[in-house]
């Protein structure tokens, strides 16, 4: 008899697999996102999530969605409607004419 315990093998299913570390692979930045107020920059924002996941070359796809998502609510600020502009009289139109036949001019202020 022997003092030593008898060592048993581990089958190789079961014994731990450790992934090799690859600098290369998908890490999540855990870049904290405030919320803006604008629902539309805030789904855009939320986006960029995306990426934690993909590996370097799959980001661009990410970055050129949210890149056109935040110009398309740029421009969507500029183009609400305000006020309406004065109408305003084309240069080359025909200068009206009074009974006298002399030309009417217009500055404004209703003469």
């Amino acid at each position: 008899m022997s003092d030593s315990v008898p060592q048993t093998e581990i089958p190789e299913e079961t014994a731990e697999v450790r992934p090799e570390y690859d600098p290369a692979a998908p890490a999540p930045l855990n870049v904290p996102r405030s919320p803006t107020g604008n629902a539309e920059v805030d789904a855009q924002l939320q986006r960029l999530a995306d990426a934690d996941h993909l590996a370097t070359d799959g980001h661009i796809e990410v970055y050129e969605d949210v890149h056109g998502g935040l110009r398309d609510a740029l421009t969507a600020l500029d183009a609400r409607p305000g006020p309406p502009a004065p109408p305003t009289r084309h240069p080359t139109t025909t200068p009206q004419r009074g009974p006298s036949g002399h030309t009417i001019h217009s500055y404004g202020n209703g003469s």
